[in-house]
């Protein structure tokens, strides 16, 4: 059985391929997209219903999200972004957002990681600049990491 972490990371990586579905097919609603692809992949319960609720997260909240990304990516608008790195930063921008008890570093490193797996070479350091922006904006800060005022 997995752990906590193993679910999540699971769940992400199916919320990701999910996500991309939804966002380059005609599909009408995320769930349809988390029915259709639990029919065709297996998921453990933890990192299924991790998975279910990010792509409920992110399709209720996708226009915040959308603003979030465009305002922290240096005027790259969400067309010219690679379906993977748009992705990849809407379920990291909603995890920053929603999931308080997830540290930053966790929610950067396995955005980081999804865009290495998935996106093209440069997706990594894309994706930590911009998740890194709206985590300051969010005033996301880690226990063993300062604030924004050296504290």
């Amino acid at each position: 059985m997995r752990d906590r972490i193993g679910a999540r990371t699971h769940g992400r990586h199916a919320a990701l391929q999910m996500l991309f579905w939804f966002d380059g097919a005609n599909v009408p609603s995320a769930d349809q997209a988390i029915d259709t692809f639990w029919r065709s992949f297996d998921g453990e319960p933890e990192g299924r219903a991790y998975a279910d609720e990010i792509v409920h997260g992110v399709s209720n909240a996708m226009d915040d999200l959308d603003k979030k990304i465009v305002a922290a990516s240096n005027n790259w608008r969400l067309e010219r972004m690679s379906k993977v790195d748009r992705n990849v930063l809407r379920v990291g921008a909603w995890e920053l957002t929603t999931k308080l008890d997830v540290p930053r570093a966790v929610i950067l490193d396995e955005a980081v990681e999804l865009a290495k797996s998935f996106g093209s070479e440069d997706s990594g350091s894309f994706v930590n600049g911009v998740l890194d922006r709206i985590a300051d904006v969010l005033g996301r800060v880690d226990a063993d990491r300062p604030d924004a005022s050296g504290t």
